[in-house]
């Protein structure tokens, strides 16, 4: 079916597009900077429990996989998805003050419940923005996305140094604060009205196109890179407290963060000239076998004396493990699904992700409160898992595009 017309006024670039947008990019993702290293020291301080740890952050896991599609479906629909975004941020600053109040297990949860309906859809909305731009007017994504990558890494160390003045229990007021300025840049977002293409998570998209991607090639890469990403739940819900818990520092914990960060970003640079000619499957492969060597490697580092050096080097591990899932993904999604058919691809890839980062993020609680950090040894079959599906996809891979 073609796209509709553009109208006049769609055809008018806004005054420095591109410059806004990688504007928004970093703001929006300076929360997750903090949050994802630093709200489970939060916990911890608070005294909850491995298990209880682990259903906070999980259960807001489950169900933005399910509140996501629909908002981003809403977003297309309005008269402008720069409007959705902004009052998404807002209600993401409103339900970030429940932090502030007694931090009860039953309140905490709430407030994470709450909060994450708001605050995922933010990404994949300004992503639709940024591609609006790609079509309409030849900007570069890569250019504008970056900035958000950035920002994750200067939030992880700032966050750490702060912390290291401040200590743990100012994470509630940086995460609100994040959030309040978040919510300032947004407001210059880009008037573009509505996309001529669904967004990347648009439910309606998905009802209409997943049954034409029930291909055996695409259901198994989905769920083996789904796997594999989910294989990262134990680190990301414990690391930090494990590394608190052997004395290293915030301001350390938030450079362990950034050295992740940092290697994620130097493998999307030099992706092409290393793996562009790489068959796909080859490129997740490597990947599973980054995530076994790392989930070996983390309870091996301190008893061993490697010390500091060690989880440096643990951490660049994060460029195998997790840029190359990503980028793998995207490879398979553009060399194997037509185009019309690409929202649905990646909004069933989302769902996958996220629902086995959810599932491997609720039971690392009790895997921590019984082995600590050995619990990481768990997370080897988990890759390995993934590297199975990824095997059998390669046996079904299609000769050609999935058009049915």
């Amino acid at each position: 079916m073609p796209l509709p017309p553009l109208s006049p006024d769609q055809k008018i670039k806004p005054r420095h597009f591109e410059l806004r947008m990688a504007v928004i990019f970093f703001a929006i993702l300076i929360p997750n900077g903090i949050h994802l290293p630093y709200f489970p020291l939060w916990l911890a301080q608070n005294r909850f429990d491995p298990q209880q740890i682990a259903v906070i952050l999980s259960a807001p896991m489950f169900l933005r996989v399910v509140t996501t599609p629909f908002i981003t479906a809403f977003a297309d629909a309005a008269r402008d998805r720069a409007y959705v975004m902004i009052a998404l941020v807002a209600a993401s600053a409103l339900c970030a003050a429940g932090y502030f109040l007694e931090p009860a297990y039953v309140m905490v949860l709430a407030v994470s419940l709450a909060l994450t309906v708001v605050w995922t859809p933010q990404s994949p909305i300004a992503d639709s923005l940024a591609l609006s731009g790609v079509r309409r007017f030849g900007s570069k994504y890569t250019g504008m996305r970056i900035w958000g990558s950035i920002s994750f890494l200067l939030a992880n160390l700032a966050g750490g140094l702060i912390l290291a003045r401040t200590g743990t229990g100012a994470v509630p007021a940086i995460i609100f604060a994040t959030f309040g300025v978040a919510l300032l840049v947004v407001l210059i977002a880009p008037r573009l009205g509505r996309p001529r293409l669904a967004s990347p998570l648009s439910a309606a998209d998905m009802q209409e196109k997943a049954p034409k991607l029930l291909h055996p090639y695409f259901l198994f890469f989905a769920a083996g890179t789904g796997i594999i990403i989910g294989s990262h739940g134990f680190m990301y819900g414990f690391v930090s407290i494990y590394w608190k818990s052997i004395g290293i520092d915030d301001a350390t914990v938030g450079i362990l963060w950034c050295v992740g960060v940092g290697a994620e970003i130097c493998l999307f640079m030099l992706f092409n000239r290393l793996f562009g000619s790489v068959p796909v499957v080859t490129v997740i492969l490597i990947a599973g076998v980054g995530a076994v060597v790392r989930w070996l490697a983390y309870p091996l580092i301190w008893p061993l004396g490697l010390g500091i050096a060690g989880f440096v080097a643990v951490q660049c591990l994060h460029a195998v493990s997790t840029a190359l899932v990503i980028i793998g993904l995207q490879k398979m999604i553009g060399e194997s699904v037509a185009e019309e058919r690409t929202g649905a691809a990646q909004g069933i890839a989302y769902f996958a992700n996220g629902f086995c980062m959810a599932a491997v993020t609720l039971a690392s609680g009790p895997l921590y409160e019984r082995f600590g950090i050995d619990g990481s040894f768990f997370m080897v079959p988990v890759a390995l898992a993934g590297m199975v599906m990824i095997a059998l996809a390669a046996r079904s891979a299609p000769k050609r595009p999935l058009r049915r």
